[in-house]
């Protein structure tokens, strides 16, 4: 059974960083295009960035050259590393996978990112 679990939110000034993880259980890791999206109230999720299993990484504009997504196979587990963060960044973010050659792409719960001073 496939799980997403998503950590490592919380509260930081505006200019702070932080690092999301998102683990990824089901052994599909390996071969899943993974990616990070964001929710805040009242709107669509959208797209923050995502990594390919063969690490070609696409960013929204929003995020580019501040946020870094990366991940690690050996322990199934991508990362969003968030930089200069911005009160506009507030959100919830979810992990998303989504397994070449699948139909199928699983969600985690999300976690909570909020800038504030």
């Amino acid at each position: 059974q496939v799980q997403v679990v998503e950590s490592g939110g919380g509260f930081v000034q505006p200019g702070g960083s932080l690092i999301l993880s998102c683990v990824v259980s089901g052994r599909i890791f390996s071969t899943s295009a993974m990616a990070w999206y964001l929710q805040t109230p009242g709107k669509q999720r959208e797209l923050v960035a995502g990594i390919t299993n063969g690490m070609t990484t696409n960013y929204a504009d929003f995020v580019q050259g501040r946020f870094t997504i990366s991940r690690d196979n050996a322990k199934d587990t991508a990362y969003l590393q968030m930089n200069n963060l911005k009160v506009e960044d507030t959100a919830v973010y979810y992990c998303n996978a989504k397994p070449i050659m699948s139909s199928n792409e699983y969600w985690g719960l999300g976690t909570q990112v909020t800038v504030s001073s």
